[in-house]
């Protein structure tokens, strides 16, 4: 009984205020978002998530003693950045398969729904990667692979053979999206870690030639947030719905129950992505602790 009112009392200690303040932004918009309030509930989706990634955050900071915001401080702000700008590749994507479409409460002009959806967007990386480092404050799950450490590259042979692969990936769902709209989750995998593992840079490659199945947290973070995206969005407004060939079929909320499958290769595509842009702006450190 000592321990847990000892530990109780150092957890709250420890967690900072910006975590209240999330959960308290995040409990507030997910009211406005479902009861329609005012004209505020079209508006609801960004703070509901920025809500949530601070009460991660927060909880990562009691837990470990850091977190990412604490840890990239200003360039914090350019996860949102780049997470907007990953997010509208996947709706090009989904030109070729049409898997999901947005259902709006009125006409929106093509700018303001360009500014919206692309703070709503925004969110994406954020939560999946603050939800990763939650998960990896539990010791079992941790990575074996450091996160200082970049781990074994690949020949050139194979690096050629999964490109092939991924440009394959990303053609068929053109051609036959019927039959290959699973595709699209896995194409930005092949195209993108290959590279980042043969120029040097962190990669799921890495973590497979080590055989760290402990990097598993990753895709489960993504389903994770998945389920709350989903969530969250059955009874918001506007909101998203999903049109996917012969899976659709036991719906929990908007999505069905095999669609699910699709958050976990896509949390690999967010790492992949982000992994890539710092690859390109030539930046070493990226502050994520697997």
């Amino acid at each position: 009984m000592f321990y847990t009112k000892s530990f109780a009392k150092h957890f709250t200690t420890r967690f900072p205020g910006y975590g209240i303040a999330g959960i308290v932004l995040c409990l507030a918009a997910w009211m406005v978002s479902w009861s329609r309030i005012g004209p505020f509930y079209r508006y609801s989706f960004f703070p509901q998530w920025f809500g949530y990634i601070l009460c991660v955050d927060a909880l990562v900071r009691a837990r470990h003693g850091t977190s990412l915001i604490q840890r990239m401080r200003w360039r914090y702000a350019g996860l949102f950045i780049v997470s907007s700008l990953f997010w509208w590749i996947f709706e090009f994507l989904n030109e070729a398969v049409k898997n999901w479409h947005y259902i709006l409460d009125g006409p929106y002009t093509p700018f303001a729904y360009f500014v919206l959806a692309s703070l709503s967007f925004s969110t994406v990386l954020p939560a999946v990667m603050e939800t990763a480092e939650l998960l990896w404050t539990h010791k079992p799950l941790r990575p074996r692979l450091p996160a200082g450490e970049r781990g074994p590259r690949i020949s050139l042979q194979t690096f050629i053979l999964l490109e092939i692969v991924g440009l394959v990936c990303f053609i068929l769902p053109w051609i036959f999206p019927r039959y290959c709209f699973g595709l699209v989750w896995f194409c930005l995998i092949f195209l993108l870690d290959p590279l980042n593992n043969f120029m040097g840079r962190k990669s799921i490659i890495a973590h497979l030639l080590m055989k760290d199945w402990h990097f598993g947290i990753l895709p489960f973070a993504s389903l994770t947030c998945g389920i709350f995206w989903e969530m969250w969005n059955f009874f918001a407004l506007p909101k998203w719905q999903y049109t996917v060939p012969y899976i659709g079929f036991w719906k929990v909320f908007e999505m069905p129950l095999l669609g699910y499958s699709g958050y976990l290769p896509f949390a690999l595509e967010l790492f992949a992505l982000y992994q890539f842009v710092l690859l390109l702006i030539g930046q070493e450190e990226d502050y994520l602790v697997f």
